[in-house]
Order: C-alpha cells, then sequence, then structure tokens
C-alpha cells in the first residue's frame, strides 16, 4: 500500500513538472514526422497480465515492420532527429507515468517485457513477473541494455529477493545519474534483447 501511494504521488509530481516539456516534445515529434505522438506497445506485467506501454515516438511510424524491426542501436536509420534526443535524454519514457498511476507499472521494478520474451523464461526467470515492472531498476542502472539478457534478468531477480527502501533510493540516485549522463541506452556486443523500441 505504501509503495502504491508513492508511486501515485511520485508519478503525478513528475507529470505535473513535466507537462510543458511534454507538450514541447510532442509538438516537435508531430511536426518532424507524421504519424502519432505516442507509441504504444504491448508488454506483459505482474503475473503474466498484458497492457500497453506508452513512450513518445521516437522512431519513425511503423519502425517495428522496417529493417531491423525490434532491434535498435544508436545509429539506427529509423530514430528521428527529435527521438534521439528524447532517447539520449530518457523524455521519451516519461509517458510510462500514466502506466503507473494506472496500476500496470511501478516506478522501480523490472522494465515491462514483450511476450514474446516471456514465452521463453524459464521456471525461475519468471520469478521476474511477481512485481510490478518498472519504469526503472536494478538492471537499468547495473549495465541496461548492454548486458546480456540473461544477465538482465538475474539483476532483476536479485532486486526482487532484496527490494528494500534503501536499495529503491539507491536506484534513483544511480538512475538520475544516467539519464543526466546518457549512458547505456543501446545494446551493446554482448547482448540486449531485440524488443526495446
Amino acid at each position: 500500500m505504501i509503495r502504491r501511494v508513492l508511486d501515485i504521488v511520485g508519478s503525478s509530481t513528475v507529470l505535473l513538472l513535466s507537462a510543458p516539456l511534454l507538450a514541447l516534445a510532442a509538438l516537435a515529434i508531430r511536426l518532424e514526422s507524421p504519424g502519432g505522438v505516442i507509441y504504444r506497445q504491448r508488454r506483459v506485467g505482474l503475473h503474466g497480465r498484458s497492457f500497453d506501454a506508452l513512450k513518445l515516438r521516437t522512431m519513425v511510424q511503423g519502425a517495428e515492420h522496417i529493417g531491423a524491426r525490434l532491434a535498435v542501436n544508436a545509429d539506427d536509420s529509423r530514430i528521428t532527429r527529435v527521438g534521439s534526443v528524447l532517447r539520449r535524454t530518457s523524455v521519451d519514457e516519461l509517458p510510462n507515468l500514466v502506466n503507473v498511476l494506472r496500476g500496470e507499472m511501478s516506478l522501480i521494478g523490472p522494465r515491462p517485457t514483450l511476450p514474446v520474451q516471456v514465452e521463453q523464461y524459464s521456471e525461475r526467470q519468471r520469478g521476474r513477473l511477481e512485481i510490478k515492472p518498472g519504469i526503472t531498476g536494478w538492471a537499468q542502472v547495473n549495465g541496461r541494455a548492454s548486458l546480456p539478457w540473461s544477465e538482465r534478468i538475474e539483476l532483476d531477480l536479485y532486486y526482487i529477493e532484496h527490494r528494500s527502501l534503501a536499495l529503491d533510493l539507491r536506484i534513483l540516485w544511480r538512475t538520475a545519474a544516467m539519464v543526466l549522463g546518457g549512458s547505456g541506452l543501446y545494446k551493446g556486443q554482448s547482448g540486449g534483447w531485440e524488443g526495446e523500441l
């Protein structure tokens, strides 16, 4: 209950404060390329329930059907100029706060994954679905998409087993540092999973 209250207060506050920035970003997206401002992608959350994760669109319309499809790298030609800035600053993730308000996500937890990813989980890895997915998490601040997928899952499972206020504060602090530094945004040579549009 306490976490839910913090999720509501935190997400509402950030959405309110970032409203002018979101409006400016939405205008820039519309001016640069045709298509909707919000990108929706089906993800799996708590106990395997599906929901539509919301993000600002950072790629050309229909990017998931073009070229590398769900795989995204730093020099991906499908990323728009505005989208590049939004990704580097993580502003594109702000609509996830609406998912938090809806109760589909939390501020902190494993990133929500695609149904096809969940289908490949082992029994142990399914433990990742025991809490709500988050906007940021332990795997996000310890290598993010540069890590092999199996390592990211292990980091998420570590968080679930050791979840505490102290660990949450540590994650928030490191998330802020990552956003300001713009590091770890794309999958590296060692891994990542094709599904981070």
